[in-house]
């Protein structure tokens, strides 16, 4: 895999990675890691969301009143 990045970002990721004993290499593994396991607990939700929303929520019984009666004042 390439990845490009400015002269700074890199210098930064050396400095970081310095201090946290690891290499950029790692870093960047470690980072893409997050993001992928972010991303498969997300879906999961999201089904689990979608089908109470296509479930609809009970919000007590219906109230019959015309659009007169609303704005009555």
């Amino acid at each position: 895999m390439t990845v490009r990045l400015c002269r700074d970002t890199i210098r930064k990721a050396r400095l970081l990675a310095a201090r946290r004993g690891t290499s950029i290499s790692r870093l960047v593994a470690e980072q893409i890691d997050l993001l992928v396991a972010r991303d498969d607990a997300h879906e999961p939700a999201k089904r689990q969301a979608l089908s109470l929303l296509d479930q609809g929520f009970h919000l007590g019984d219906v109230i019959r009143v015309s659009r007169d009666e609303l704005h009555e004042r």
